[in-house]
């Protein structure tokens, strides 16, 4: 049985590579053996210099840098596009075998996305892959990493409903950048509302560290051992 979960923004540069770190760094902290895993990545020139190099060096994985992830496209622009600019389309296939390696390696796996949930991987005539085809492809749960200020209750409301319509489970929220002023209070109110998801983790600017209670542990999948 696959452990694990797929962190989604709710778009792009929300934070969610630097969340997804601190998350896999809270966790080993607390004694679980987790890799993380992305599929398709656009934007950096190599895998160090990468968000996957990022958070492999952040949360102090130490994992194989072959391992990180399938596709990595130099062009700044949605996977499918570089893609299409720089050849070497994403296959589903590759990306099965490679995050099925990770399952292999790793106890518990953290998988990231690109951009938003409606993130076109790949378009042509040959295949479509969209990001939610690869969540679905691997059968986690996500978990929401969203921007605590202005915008955000549409933002975040609008990826709940279309996870949940195309039956993909959402966890939990973690919300950016928060200080904790009477607006950033009123969109957490207003997003668990409208949503009945919990935001799990109130995740400071600059902060260096995530913390997870027992019952949020718990909500993600993880028992008493935490």
């Amino acid at each position: 049985m696959k452990k694990g979960i797929f962190m989604i923004g709710t778009g792009t540069d929300v934070g969610k590579t630097y969340v997804t770190a601190l998350f896999i760094k809270a966790l080993r902290k607390k004694g679980k053996d987790v890799g993380y895993y992305k599929a398709v990545l656009s934007g950096a020139d190599n895998i160090r210099e990468s968000d996957a190099g990022y958070v492999n060096r952040i949360a102090c994985i130490g994992q194989e840098e072959s391992s990180l992830l399938s596709y990595l496209y130099q062009t700044p622009v949605s996977p499918h596009l570089a893609a299409k600019i720089e050849g070497n389309p994403p296959r589903m296939r590759t990306i099965k075998k490679d995050v099925q390696r990770v399952f292999q390696r790793y106890e518990y796996v953290v998988m990231e996305g690109s951009g938003g949930i409606v993130c076109p991987i790949r378009y042509d005539e040959e295949e479509t892959i969209w990001l939610e085809d690869i969540i679905k492809e691997v059968d986690l749960p996500t978990v929401i990493v969203a921007e605590a200020g202005l915008g955000t209750i549409n933002a975040t409301v609008l990826t709940v409903e279309y996870l949940k319509q195309r039956g993909i489970e959402v966890k939990g929220i973690f919300f950016n950048r928060y200080i904790g002023d009477r607006m950033q209070k009123d969109n957490k109110t207003m997003i668990e509302e409208r949503t009945k998801v919990p935001i799990l983790s109130l995740i400071e600017p600059n902060a260096t560290e995530l913390k997870l209670e027992k019952e949020q542990l718990e909500i993600l999948g993880f028992g008493r051992n935490c």
